[in-house]
């Protein structure tokens, strides 16, 4: 994980937009990418020629394939991302990994013209860029991490993993709050609120409130599978 400042994001001139109908890319994140489709294709070969950047947009519905337009509707906040590592295939696909860089807020769409097969948007940067202060958000760290290191999220599969990455002080506390999304929030639409919010406290208190839901439902599962059943039922 690398600081969002890092790498310098042009706000002046169109980006590339990849929509997928989930969110999968948060700053700070890794994004490993097969590209198959022409329209990818060509936008990997244009921007590996530029800066390297594309914007993981999210589509409005979760299926496009319903819509009508060529162009389905997007919703507005995107994550930029920063090729890190491409292959070439010898068939023209690509494999490519991405670090996500920062938030941002499409504009406006540009006309597909010209020969381009993709679609491109200037965007508006969604929040402060550089690093949050950690003074502010310290206490929600010691909070976020004594929820994890108890039962029942102890249980979870990445709880020992993040809280690792969260007792290293080199590691920014907003970095860890969109690990604990990618590692512990599945929903897509609380997905995309915290991709929406660009300020660390407001979505600190998202996450935290998601990881108290899930411990309740671990406990009502465990205290389910403390009751002697009688044979031929189950908890469901």
């Amino acid at each position: 994980m690398s600081e969002e400042s890092v790498i310098r994001v042009n706000f002046g001139r169109p980006m590339p937009l990849f929509p997928l109908t989930e969110v999968r890319l948060f700053p700070h994140g890794l994004l490993p990418l097969q590209i198959f489709e022409d329209r990818y294709r060509q936008m990997v070969d244009d921007v590996l020629d530029n800066y390297g950047q594309i914007a993981m947009a999210v589509y409005s519905e979760s299926d496009p394939a319903q819509w009508e337009e060529v162009t389905p509707p997007l919703r507005p906040v995107v994550c930029i991302g920063q090729i890190l590592q491409h292959q070439r295939l010898p068939d023209g696909r690509f494999n490519i990994a991405l670090q996500g860089v920062c938030r941002a807020r499409i504009h406006h769409e540009l006309p597909v013209e010209g020969g381009r097969l993709y679609r491109e948007a200037v965007l508006e940067p969604l929040g402060v860029i550089e690093a949050a202060d950690e003074t502010f958000l310290a206490a929600t760290r010691k909070r976020l991490a004594h929820l994890l290191g108890e039962e029942p999220l102890t249980d979870l599969r990445d709880s020992e993993a993040v809280l690792e990455h969260m007792r290293n002080p080199g590691i920014p506390t907003s970095a860890i709050l969109e690990l604990m999304t990618l590692s512990f929030i599945n929903d897509n639409d609380i997905r995309y609120r915290l991709l929406a919010t660009p300020d660390p406290m407001g979505r600190a208190r998202v996450v935290q409130y998601e990881l108290e839901s899930i411990a309740k439902i671990l406990k009502q599962a465990r205290s389910q599978r403390a009751v002697e059943w009688p044979k031929g039922c189950s908890w469901n």
